[in-house]
């Protein structure tokens, strides 16, 4: 069972640091997920919350025991001079590929778990550990299972401003219950949830709020052909190797489109409906190949993508770069098969991008990827 993984957060309105922090970290079985809240806000919240998920991070990857990273953590964290308290809040989310899953919780809000579009109940233990009361919840997990982890940024939002009594977690759990039924990215719930916590606060966020989002799902694989090869014998080796692809396929580059489909005994037609929207951001238009998912320009496309990408949140828009971005940021296993030849149309001397460009933009992309725990693999020809 592979584990979408998404999270994001937004600073208290006027700090520069986040006081929440999320990390996730792999292990051989699973993948561990550690959000938590330090206590007040801005740079003394940032640091009791990066040590919190630091210490727990590293201490559970390395098989420790809960009893043990709270001790730990009791033993590090600062004293606050103003409360006399020294904690952060903490969830941890574990789960395994085999399906079961892990979670304990001290002093944020319960876990979500969506199965099937709504929200199921999970039995908790509440258990002392060292000076802190903590619940802790085990159980096996279902492919589609969708777990949504928060600090209480969120069930707080809206209060003294839309709700009574904030965005009450029941409802948040129907929010996200509803996001799921579209199929949704665990980034886009997130983005989602984040959003409306925002709106619900009339755009001045009272608290740091953060969101986890891991979803259990079967693994999405994708292969991306970029650039010609270097020999054109190679051509056919490279078009068989994008059509062994099971899952998504994808063409970066005019003339590698053009080898693709004579490779393949089909033609390459242009998007026209992308020419009338790829004008915004100046990406060029997209076109269709049978066979493949996505077929867009080369350089300047993947370098739009890869700062999409850095941005933290893709546009709603219908360029090729954008569609791009969806599509990496979709798939877990990618494949970059990238063409070591000269593109004609680089020596263009009104292009002002260097001929060394796309490597590098793959290689960035590549590592960008990894960053989101994406297995990326890059072949060259």
């Amino acid at each position: 069972m592979f584990v979408e993984r998404a999270f994001a957060a937004l600073n208290k309105q006027g700090e520069e640091l986040c006081g929440d922090q999320i990390i996730l970290s792999e292990a051989p079985d699973s993948v561990i997920a550690v959000l938590s809240d330090g206590l007040g806000s801005g740079v003394k919240a940032n640091i009791l919350a990066t040590i919190t998920t630091k210490i727990i991070g590293t201490m559970l990857e390395g098989g420790a025991q809960l009893d043990d990273v709270v001790d730990t953590l009791a033993r590090t964290l600062p004293m606050c001079q103003v409360r006399h308290l020294a904690y952060s809040t903490f969830t941890i989310v574990q789960a395994f590929h085999s399906g079961q899953v892990y979670v304990a919780e001290f002093d944020n809000p319960n876990t979500i778990c969506i199965r099937a579009g709504r929200p199921i109940d999970i039995p908790r233990q509440c258990r002392r550990v060292g000076n802190m009361e903590v619940n802790e919840a085990s159980w096996t997990a279902q492919t589609g299972d969708t777990l949504v982890a928060m600090s209480d940024g969120v069930t707080h939002a809206g209060i003294g401003y839309s709700l009574d009594f904030g965005w009450m977690p029941e409802k948040v759990a129907r929010y996200a219950a509803a996001l799921t039924k579209g199929n949704a990215s665990s980034q886009s719930i997130c983005d989602s949830i984040l959003d409306t916590a925002q709106k619900l606060q009339g755009g001045h966020l009272r608290d740091d709020t953060s969101v986890l989002v891991l979803k259990l799902r079967q693994r999405h694989t994708l292969t991306a052909a970029v650039g010609p090869p270097r020999n054109p014998n190679d051509d056919r080796f490279m078009a068989q190797c994008l059509a062994s692809e099971q899952q998504r396929r994808i063409v970066c580059g005019g003339t590698t489109a053009n080898i693709v489909a004579r490779e393949w005994n089909t033609q390459v037609e242009v998007d026209l409906h992308s020419m009338l929207d790829a004008t915004e951001d100046g990406v060029p238009p997209m076109g269709r190949l049978e066979k493949t998912q996505l077929v867009t320009e080369g350089i300047i496309t993947l370098s739009k993508t890869l700062e999409y990408m850095k941005q933290g949140k893709i546009p709603n828009r219908n360029n090729g770069a954008v569609r791009l971005a969806q599509e990496l940021m979709d798939a877990d296993e990618i494949t970059f098969l990238v063409g070591g030849a000269i593109n004609p149309a680089h020596q263009n001397p009104n292009l002002p991008l260097p001929r060394s460009l796309k490597q590098q933009v793959i290689q960035e992309l590549a590592e960008y990827l990894r960053s989101w725990g994406k297995q990326v693999q890059l072949q060259y020809f």
